[in-house]
């Protein structure tokens, strides 16, 4: 083979592996959810919010802004915090607000001493906290 032909084949392959890493680094990317371990342990969380015993109510809340977050790290999304990495998925959500909500709820349970939920904050909370889930394709 002559020189110039090897070189032929060198350059083909180099622009092919340079064409293959942009199209990786700028296409969308799509995540794979282990659907059933997601929805195993939102059932968890639904169930745990008992109407009758105010002491579930924050901990179901909890828990739900949890998985949301579980979530969205396996999708590799930065941020130091939920609230860094929420702003980066919002416009997937159905209802984004709601979400947000939601995860201001998370936190003044977490951070104010004293704050107590009431069942229907709660309900509406997880019921964000899952449509969240199920319009990432985790649930």
């Amino acid at each position: 083979m002559s020189s110039s032909l090897i070189f032929l084949v060198i350059a083909i392959v180099a622009v092919g592996l340079l064409a293959l890493i942009a199209i990786t680094l700028t296409g969308k990317h799509s995540y794979t959810f282990d659907v059933e371990e997601y929805q195993t342990r939102w059932l968890k969380v639904e169930n745990s919010l008992v109407k009758d015993d105010p002491r579930t109510y924050s901990m179901a809340v909890i828990d739900g802004d949890k998985l949301l977050d579980k979530a969205l790290n396996e999708m590799g999304l930065p941020g130091k915090t939920m609230g860094e990495r929420l702003k980066r998925v919002t416009d997937k959500f159905e209802k984004p607000n709601a979400v947000w909500s939601a995860h201001k709820l998370r936190n003044q349970i977490a951070h104010e001493p004293g704050f107590e939920t009431e069942y229907a904050q709660a309900s509406r909370a997880l019921a964000a906290f899952r449509q969240a889930l199920k319009d990432l394709g985790a649930i």
